[in-house]
């Protein structure tokens, strides 16, 4: 089966049946997690991985912590990949077969999300899963949600991560995917139950690229403060080898065109004060990407190599080392929806200079935590930078400003709280079973469960005993309403 040959907006129905979805009901309410190219076990910085993985295993994790079962679903990469990896109680990393079980660049993935549909149903099948809610995760998983959603009536949320409409607008040539991922993008804002955005800037671009019609809720991204905030930097620096008194500019993420990494490495070539420059992420010598390459042939032309350190990818643990022990972070994306490597950073205390940019603009607060600059001005980039090393007292303040902003706002159990209450919200025999444990029927909780008899009609059996069982507790005193 080509792309060409699967109609986007289509349900698979001709391909799938549901006839075998009846199965066990679990004590606790199992929530699948979709990511189909971004797998949560996957280390920062190798091919084809971004902060999509983070985001997915950090809710997953913070999910779990909270009392439920979450199962995140990816595709398997590599035929010796374990098909389950268990993260924490509750939480667990499961592999599906669909395609070659190799590395495949996202453009080319769309073809095999019908074999990924069918192994997930299988999974179910043969697990007794009792899946109570679809939140899917980037376009392509989106699709394949939206597949099952038709099928087995759950809710789904989705998260963009990012949109085509705003990463192709102004090319000459949009690749051959461009329209194909648009038309998918729009089904997920108007047919799932709820898109859960990032930032006010995502929501902006949503209203203005893809449709007026949906819901969408923003919940920022999560951060483990304690996990990225665990080192000093002079700890930090003896544990990476680092001098003491080395100015350090870090750079965390893929080597991909659009994170800008040439004009951060431009810049640091008109930077007069002596420095080290970390770029964190990327491939061994060897197995380079053609970005990568490039970077590297750059930092050579410019005489920077002396200065420059190529990483390639670290263990998820050394992070935080990397982030505590720099001067400052620099993000030089010119397309950034989210704004996950700010927080983290700013989370370990440490200041950034960053595009104004999407999702940048509400995770750095200019002036404050970081400086925010014109994308691509490697001049605008380059006298930030300057600054940094000319008064280290005032960006050492941005720092401190920098960890009580994200301790403040982007928890991950603050964040993992808003998205398990929209996830309650929208599954009714959550909102019941909520009250029936707790035996308190609160306001929200009341008006949860007002809102979805509004909204849909009672088909399943369960729900109407359930419902009944509420009304005979309320009535026996077993329940008490407060509030």
């Amino acid at each position: 089966m080509t792309t060409t040959d699967i109609d986007p907006l289509r349900p698979l129905d001709h391909i799938f049946t549901n006839g075998d979805s009846a199965i066990a009901q679990n004590s606790l309410p199992t929530y699948a997690l979709i990511s189909v190219h971004g797998d949560p076990t996957a280390k920062i910085g190798q091919a084809g991985v971004g902060r999509q993985n983070v985001y997915v295993r950090e809710l997953g994790l913070a999910l779990a912590q909270r009392g439920c079962q979450v199962d995140m679903f990816t595709r398997r990469e590599d035929p010796d990949q374990a098909e389950i990896v268990v993260h924490s109680p509750g939480c667990r990393t499961i592999r599906l077969t669909a395609g070659p079980a190799k590395f495949i660049p996202r453009t080319e993935l769309f073809a095999h999300l019908p074999a990924f549909v069918a192994a997930w149903l299988e999974f179910q099948r043969q697990s007794g899963r009792n899946y109570t809610l679809l939140h899917t995760n980037y376009w392509l998983s989106g699709w394949v949600g939206l597949q099952l959603k038709s099928q087995l009536g759950l809710p789904q949320i989705h998260t963009y991560h990012s949109l085509g409409a705003v990463k192709y607008r102004g090319l000459e040539n949009p690749p051959e995917i461009a329209a194909l991922r648009q038309a998918v993008e729009w089904a997920c804002l108007e047919q799932t139950d709820c898109v859960v955005s990032t930032s006010p800037q995502e929501v902006a671009d949503l209203r203005e690229f893809i449709s007026l019609q949906g819901r969408i809720k923003v919940i920022p991204y999560g951060i483990d403060i304690t996990y990225f905030g665990s080192l000093k930097q002079k700890n930090a620096r003896q544990k990476l080898g680092i001098a003491a008194n080395s100015r350090m500019i870090l750079y965390v993420g893929s080597f991909d065109k659009g994170q800008g990494i040439e004009t951060l490495v431009k810049a640091c070539a008109h930077v007069l004060q002596p420095f080290q420059l970390y770029l964190v992420g990327g491939s061994l010598q060897n197995q380079a990407s053609p970005e990568q390459q490039h970077i590297q042939a750059l930092v050579k032309k410019l005489s920077l190599a002396a200065v420059t350190v190529f990483t390639g990818q670290v263990p998820q643990n050394d992070l935080p080392a990397y982030y505590a022990a720099a001067d400052v972070c620099v993000i030089p994306s010119y397309y950034e929806p989210l704004g996950l490597v700010a927080l983290e950073a700013m989370a370990a205390g440490t200041p950034v200079i960053a595009s104004d940019v999407g999702g940048l603009r509400h995770t750095v607060v200019n002036g404050e935590t970081g400086i925010l600059v014109a994308p691509g001005n490697s001049n605008a980039f380059a006298i930030a930078i300057q600054d940094v090393f000319a008064d280290l007292p005032k960006w050492q303040s941005y720092g401190v400003a920098a960890r009580n902003w994200v301790q403040s706002r982007f928890s991950c159990a603050a964040v993992a709280a808003q998205i398990h209450e929209l996830y309650q919200s929208l599954t009714l025999k959550d909102s019941v079973a909520e009250i029936i444990k707790t035996k308190k029927l609160t306001p929200v909780l009341e008006k949860q469960i007002q809102n979805l008899l509004t909204l849909k009609a009672l088909r399943q059996t369960e729900e109407v005993l359930l419902l009944e069982q509420l009304i005979e507790s309320l009535f026996s005193g077993a329940v008490e309403r407060v509030g």
